[in-house]
């Protein structure tokens, strides 16, 4: 794992929920406190503390949080509480039924998970909300952009599997599609960007190169236009590099949007025990200043903290 949280070491759940319950029920609630432990444990230690919260208190450790903070710490805090598969869900269900779809957050999650990851987040949705995550996602979205969603919550993906002697010829099917448009080849396009394994798209996109001098991603951005082309290209920067991915998304966040908090907070909670250490790296190849740096200058006060703590940083960040 490449992740910023890890498992804390003598981990004692009896003693974190104490320290947790005097912050919560003191007049006033110590902040600092909850950030100590709630992003210095793993998420199943944080699950073990909430339940010797209950049972020592008789009462919900993430409804606690709820009722005592706000605005955006309160998101991280409570955010941090959730199961990943849970939190995925909790995701897509605001962004499907909010006042207004956020086709972004519904991009960057189905974009980026593994068939295993979706299948969870399929059946923690249905558990939450009582429905069905393709359902909602069939009435809440639209046209190409509906029905590439609709394959990759499927959770399809054939997994290992490499036949180059297919890939030219999926590659010409792309280009064909990136020429004529047509509602077919765009139902083509998305088939093989949602269905191939990782290791197959590598050689496909290869291929692709060869046939049209191009490079896939200028190919689909000249041919296509709005959600669904932000679409496909997510699906091609998450199979070649899902951290570079999510640093590009992050620094989108932070700086074309005057810093968009829920894409922020959604991509390093989900992030933390994976791969924010990477993404953290490739932020800083990139863009030239470190996550760390940019999160500083844009956020305050505890949820700046906070967002400190999860992105966690080396001194030459500051």
């Amino acid at each position: 794992t490449q992740g910023t949280i890890l498992p804390a070491p003598n981990f004692n759940p009896i003693m974190d929920a104490q320290l947790l319950g005097g912050a919560l029920q003191g007049i006033n609630c110590e902040k600092d406190v909850l950030i100590e432990i709630l992003t210095q444990r793993c998420n199943s230690q944080r699950l073990m503390i909430a339940e010797a919260y209950r049972d020592m208190y008789g009462r919900d450790l993430t409804t606690d949080l709820r009722e005592n903070l706000s605005h955006h710490f309160k998101e991280v805090m409570v955010g941090l509480m959730y199961p990943p598969a849970s939190y995925d869900a909790h995701e897509l269900w605001h962004a499907l039924k909010g006042v207004d779809t956020e086709e972004k957050c519904l991009i960057d999650i189905l974009a980026s998970r593994s068939n295993m990851e979706i299948f969870q987040m399929k059946e923690a949705y249905l558990m939450q909300y009582n429905t069905d995550l393709q359902q909602d996602i069939d009435s809440e979205t639209s046209g190409h952009f509906r029905d590439t969603l609709m394959n990759l919550a499927q959770g399809t993906r054939m997994e290992g599997y490499a036949d180059p002697s297919t890939a030219a010829q999926d590659a010409m099917i792309l280009w064909e599609a990136c020429q004529q448009k047509t509602g077919e080849h765009k139902n083509m396009l998305q088939m093989i960007l949602c269905n191939r394994s990782h290791q197959q798209l590598w050689m496909v996109f290869q291929e692709f190169q060869n046939i049209s001098g191009q490079d896939i991603v200028d190919a689909i951005n000249e041919c296509y236009d709005g959600y669904f082309q932000e679409l496909l290209v997510a699906i091609v920067l998450c199979i070649r590099d899902k951290p570079s991915y999510f640093a590009y998304r992050l620094y989108n966040a932070i700086h074309d949007f005057g810093f968009h908090n829920k894409t922020v907070i959604r991509i390093l909670i989900a992030r933390s025990e994976i791969d924010l250490m990477n993404i953290r790296q490739r932020y800083k190849e990139r863009y030239g200043k470190s996550l760390f740096h940019d999160i500083k200058h844009f956020a305050s006060g505890h949820y700046e903290s906070a967002l400190l703590a999860i992105c966690a940083g080396d001194t030459e960040d500051y």
